[in-house]
């Protein structure tokens, strides 16, 4: 690990950013240009502690996924990624199915402000959402690992499944593991996939049932219903937009025509924001 090659690398590209460049707003007159360290802390899901320690060279290493989730969070490209792995002591992901989203593909849905939007990687982690998707379903940070993971978190944290009707879990159940086998048959023998499907078969009961079902969908488009604990139940068409490799995928949810779906997402603007607020 180069400790001081991190520390500068890290507050290099924390400088260049500006908070509209991440979608964050301006706020009260900055000192020192560029992102705040707790902004970037919370955009990766780290603590203030951790990244600072990596800013001053000291501290405990980065994990993989801290390291991908700051490439995220400062806007990293492919090859600004890689270098931040090798400073970290780590061995950069492949190319493809590497979790990382490329920043153009976070500025189009930085521009997508008033439906929610969440960015997956192809086996299910949450690397980014807005601030209406986090409204939606009640997590503002992205968490790195499995415990930002649908899959993982769906069959293995009944917590999980609580936005949603209980009429519609058994048929989310069985579109989560179809979509999870073609990512399994895409990518045979790749690790992540592997030791994912692996723990979810040794986990869960139900997910061992579907996957011997052999059902293979992927996902291009749903309709969703979220039961919200302050605006009831809001329906909604999720689009889903495949990057050409098809190693991330963007989620973007519209109301469903004949419902107030559009008049609980405008509520929810308003909730979100004020939740936001008085729990920071």
């Amino acid at each position: 690990m180069d400790r001081p090659g991190l520390a500068d690398f890290l507050r290099r590209r924390r400088e260049v950013l500006r908070p509209a460049d991440v979608g964050l707003p301006a706020g009260v007159r900055r000192r020192t240009p560029g992102l705040r360290r707790e902004e970037v802390a919370q955009l990766a899901g780290v603590s203030t502690d951790h990244y600072s320690r990596l800013e001053q060279a000291r501290g405990s290493a980065p994990s993989p996924a801290v390291v991908a989730a700051l490439a995220r969070a400062l806007r990293c490209d492919l090859d600004q990624r890689d270098h931040l792995f090798h400073l970290a002591g780590l061995s950069a992901p492949p190319r493809l199915a590497g979790g990382h989203i490329r920043p153009g593909l976070i500025a189009l849905a930085s521009r997508l402000v008033d439906v929610p939007v969440c960015i997956l990687s192809d086996i299910g982690e949450v690397l980014w959402r807005n601030a209406l998707h986090a409204a939606l379903v009640g997590e503002r940070d992205v968490r790195p690992g499995r415990e930002g993971n649908v899959y993982w978190r769906w069959f293995t944290d009944p917590t999980a499944r609580e936005l949603a009707p209980e009429e519609d879990r058994p048929r989310l159940s069985a579109s989560h593991v179809a979509d999870l086998r073609s990512t399994h048959s895409r990518r045979a023998g790749d690790r992540d996939v592997t030791e994912l499907v692996d723990d979810l078969l040794d986990r869960s009961a139900e997910f061992r049932a579907l996957w011997e079902r052999h059902d293979v969908a992927v996902r291009r488009s749903d309709v969703k219903s979220f039961v919200h604990p302050e605006v009831g139940l809001v329906r909604l068409r999720c689009e889903v937009l495949l990057t050409p490799d098809e190693d991330v995928e963007l989620l973007a949810y519209f109301p469903v025509e004949g419902t107030d779906a559009a008049e609980k997402l405008e509520l929810l603007q308003v909730i979100g924001t004020q939740n936001f607020q008085t729990t920071t």
